[in-house]
């Protein structure tokens, strides 16, 4: 059990969703070869995980905390509002205190869904968007 499995859970729920919006979004997973279309919408997904804490004098619990960051790249020139909307939609995906589990590891939205600045560059439009996590382990 580790940000790995956590990484995972996120994503597969993003994956999830983007495929059944319509439009579908393509997602650029940290790590992975990812070519954008010219003019194409897309999300890049990231985990950013904190040092592992443990809570307990045994040692026996594990407290994984971190951040969840989905970065909505727009085309250039189309203004904010598209981006808004997904980030909208992807605070409904994630609700706060949403509880998903998978291989016996439980982890929470720990704050609800908040977009950062957009950044602007010559050919795109960024909004990321970010929550925090939390699983504690025994």
């Amino acid at each position: 059990m580790t940000h790995a499995t956590i990484r995972k859970i996120y994503e597969a729920r993003l994956q999830a969703w983007a495929a059944a919006r319509v439009p579908a979004l393509r997602i650029a997973y940290q790590g992975d070869k990812f070519e954008p279309q010219a003019g194409e919408t897309y999300l890049a997904a990231f985990t950013l995980p904190a040092s592992v804490d443990s809570q307990d004098l045994q040692g026996a619990h594990r407290l994984y905390l971190g951040i969840f960051q989905v970065s909505i790249v727009t085309p250039a020139g189309k203004g904010a509002g598209s981006a808004e909307a997904i980030a909208d939609e992807l605070a409904a995906l994630f609700p706060l205190n949403l509880r998903l589990t998978r291989d016996g590891m439980t982890v929470m939205v720990y704050t609800p869904v908040e977009p950062g600045p957009g950044i602007s560059e010559d050919a795109t439009y960024t909004v990321p968007v970010s929550f925090r996590y939390r699983s504690d382990t025994i």
